[in-house]
């Protein structure tokens, strides 16, 4: 009930506002037209005798009347028009946005086991946003070998981000391919290649519905699975405690569960996935200590075979990886294990461990 008058508020809150604008517009026009109306009289009064037919100037004045009703339909029509022609506006930009790449393609398909190791090769990678602004990724060559666990670091800009989002084919590159396991992402349907990697983002994503359906969307797995991953995410105990458990609800962006509990719930789905290639967008930037480290342990021990790759807010997150990666300006710094780069002070990123550690 309580939702229920929430949203019969929000739907007649715009439309308040809008009869208090028509009323407001309707008294003005009221006022424009009796002063019309008003020195319409007067200038016809003004004229001398015979010079205006009595029965034209009552018709006129008749007519004069429903003056406020001619402007009011007038002015109403113009601003329905201006609004609706945005609509069609919007339509047509909509249909100017390049559409993406196909879901699925038929003569080139990925195996069923691809990707089996892991390994992600990236070659030449320039990434821009837009035909005319400048690159983002400016001709990064890497490799990130399958099973190891890479963290990428770097200032803000730096594209950290922006080659995260080139793996997903979120972003297509301008130049350069990536390659994991042999095979050219950029060749293959966008389900196929999403459906093979895991991530976990920065900004946990809940659906309304039930805990069921936001770990297992697809409904891929079986129920003794779905508890498995929850036991394995320290969630197991906190479901059991609600009346419906599995079918326990979750509002809107999982407005009921705190932003730890959401972040768990994307570990657990990872868990479920059990990709080869699995990515952490800055995934423990909004949770406290406590979680971070309950994520990272649960990811050193549930994904040992897995290519894991980190972008860190936390510079310490990436300390126990196995590589790190260190970009500036779209341009690769450092690539090599943090021990080797922490031993030599003057590297770049000996300079930012040290500095985040003076905070």
């Amino acid at each position: 009930m309580e939702m229920n008058f929430k949203l019969i508020d929000g739907y007649s809150r715009p439309k308040f506002h809008l009869a208090g604008a028509m009323e407001w517009l309707c008294f003005r026009l009221d006022i424009l037209s009796s002063l019309t109306f008003i020195l319409f009289l007067v200038f016809l009064i003004s004229f001398s005798a015979g010079i205006t037919d009595p029965g034209i100037a009552g018709l006129a004045v008749t007519y004069g009347l429903s003056l406020n009703m001619i402007q009011l339909s007038l002015i109403w029509n113009l601003c329905s028009l201006e609004n609706n022609i945005i609509s069609v506006e919007r339509m047509l930009q909509y249909t100017c946005i390049p559409s993406e790449p196909p879901l699925v393609v038929e003569d080139n398909m990925s195996d069923c086991a691809w990707p089996s190791h892991g390994k992600v090769d990236i070659v030449n990678l320039q990434v821009r946003y837009a035909p005319h602004l400048p690159l983002v990724l400016r001709g990064l060559t890497c490799t990130f070998s399958g099973g190891m666990k890479t963290g990428i670091v770097g200032r803000t800009g730096s594209g950290k981000s922006t080659l995260i989002q080139a793996l997903f084919r979120i972003v297509e590159p301008a130049a350069g391919h990536i390659v994991i396991d042999g095979v050219d992402i950029s060749k293959i349907g966008l389900h196929d290649l999403r459906s093979r990697l895991s991530i976990i983002p920065q900004d946990p994503t809940m659906f309304e519905g039930t805990v069921r359906n936001n770990l297992d969307p697809l409904e891929e797995y079986t129920d003794e699975q779905i508890w498995e991953a929850l036991d394995r995410c320290q969630l197991g105990e906190e479901v059991r405690k609600k009346e419906g458990k599995l079918d326990s609800a979750v509002t809107e962006n999982g407005e009921n569960w705190s932003m730890g509990q959401r972040q768990l719930v994307c570990l657990g789905r990872v868990l479920l996935k059990r990709s080869k290639v699995l990515v952490l967008d800055e995934a423990t930037a909004s949770v406290d200590t406590a979680t971070d480290n309950l994520i990272q342990h649960t990811l050193r021990q549930q994904f040992p075979d897995s290519t894991v790759i980190i972008i860190a807010h936390r510079i310490t997150s990436v300390l126990d990886s196995d590589m790190v990666l260190l970009l500036d300006h779209g341009l690769i710094i450092e690539y090599d294990s943090p021990a080797k780069l922490l031993e030599n002070k003057s590297s770049s990123f000996a300079k930012l461990v040290a500095e985040y550690t003076q905070r």
